[in-house]
């Protein structure tokens, strides 16, 4: 866990008014105003929490009381001392970043009275430590440093629902090295019904670009009582343009390279009658090599064996792969059980040709595959995916 710690300073433009009032009686002996030589009262400052505090939540505002005087200076500071950035209004102040959570901060406040004399209150308060019950992982992709391809999200899928989306997505940040347009849209992940966030361009990305994303996510409350604990980062490069179109109809799959044909090569699909394949855009989510197909997994019924050069295209369990069972109809006949096979020599070209993120562009299917089965989110018009934003209108 990354102990994160913070130092801010800020002045306060608030006045304390003293007034004194002295009364006369009849005659020349009234007067009114200051007493000179009348000393000023001493500031009086508290903090919040109180010293000594525990379990507070991370993302509490943390409170300086102020009587008869003008805060002139708050500080927090956290084990390494290092200063960040927070906002100060109507007496809290609440980190930029939120704290982190099992960890020790001191708070320092300031103020001072009418005369200039200062006054000093500090605290020492820890964190709370949430449980394993409380704590909230995240899975995040593209892995740091790689290649993908130009369908490529940003996602970041939670184990658990989450509630408190907006607070999520303000903390998090994508930079580009040539200024890409995209939104956040939250999806329901088909299957295992977990919530997801990802980032895509308004239109696929441009080969070349550079992308990162921050994620300070440590001490946030998901809205149902768990917290996250981690902060997360990652980066990736786009590369080249590969699109797999493929005609379901006529049996065809075939490899554009940076708008060039590279290859045509013949296929087989779902079995239009009993398990149509998907139609639309699914980017490569995973090069899966050598793996064990049921159709149990899926809800079917009819098959159990290893299938080589996988590559997911769909949570739903929709691939492309070596189907060397199947060389009788491929190219003539859709016969699958939903996903696009290959002959063994074409899908070893392939899948050394596929780049995570290349998106299968699939026509003559069942009905469009949906936004969160996969990255399908490139199925929905641009202002659509915009309203999935939890920010939307904010």
């Amino acid at each position: 866990m990354r102990k994160a710690a913070i130092t801010s300073s800020f002045t306060l433009l608030t006045l304390i008014a003293l007034s004194v009032t002295a009364c006369g009686g009849d005659g020349d002996g009234g007067g009114g105003g200051d007493v000179a030589g009348a000393s000023r009262p001493a500031a009086e400052v508290s903090v919040v929490p109180a010293d000594g505090a525990k379990d507070v939540k991370p993302n509490e505002p943390l409170t300086a009381r102020v009587n008869n005087g003008t805060l002139t200076a708050l500080t927090v500071t956290g084990p390494d001392g290092k200063p960040a950035e927070g906002t100060l209004k109507d007496g809290a102040f609440t980190p930029k970043d939120g704290l982190a959570v099992d960890t020790e901060y001191k708070v320092r406040a300031t103020a001072a009275s009418e005369d200039g004399k200062e006054t000093a209150s500090e605290s020492t308060f820890r964190t709370l430590a949430p449980s394993k019950e409380q704590t909230e992982t995240v899975t995040v992709l593209p892995a740091g440093g790689t290649t993908v391809g130009v369908g490529q999200p940003l996602s970041l899928t939670f184990d658990h629902k989450i509630t408190n989306k907006a607070e999520i997505e303000r903390r998090l940040k994508v930079t580009t090295n040539n200024g890409t347009e995209g939104s956040w849209g939250w999806l329901t992940e088909t299957l295992t019904g977990k919530d997801r966030v990802d980032w895509r361009p308004k239109e696929y990305w441009k080969p070349g670009t550079r992308v990162t994303l921050e994620a300070p996510l440590s001490g946030v409350d998901t809205g149902t009582g768990r917290y996250l604990t981690k902060s997360y980062a990652t980066s990736a490069t786009i590369g080249s343009s590969q699109l797999a179109k493929v005609d379901i109809p006529g049996h065809r799959l075939t490899l554009e390279r940076d708008g060039r044909t590279v290859k045509s090569i013949p296929i087989t699909a779902g079995d239009p009658a009993k398990t149509p394949t998907w139609s639309g855009k699914m980017p490569l989510m995973a090069k899966e090599g050598r793996i064990k197909m049921t159709a149990a997994s899926v809800g079917l019924t009819g098959y159990d064996q290893w299938v080589d050069k996988s590559m997911r295209m769909t949570v739903s369990g929709t691939f492309a792969h070596q189907a060397e069972w199947a060389e009788s109809y491929i190219g003539s006949a859709n016969r699958s059980h939903g996903c696009i096979g290959m002959k063994t020599a074409d899908a070893t070209w392939f899948y050394d040709q596929a780049q995570v993120g290349d998106v299968f562009e699939v026509t003559g299917g069942k009905e469009t595959v949906a936004a969160g089965n996969g990255f399908g989110e490139w199925n929905l018009s641009w202002e659509n995916w915009q309203n999935l934003s939890s920010l939307t209108g904010v």
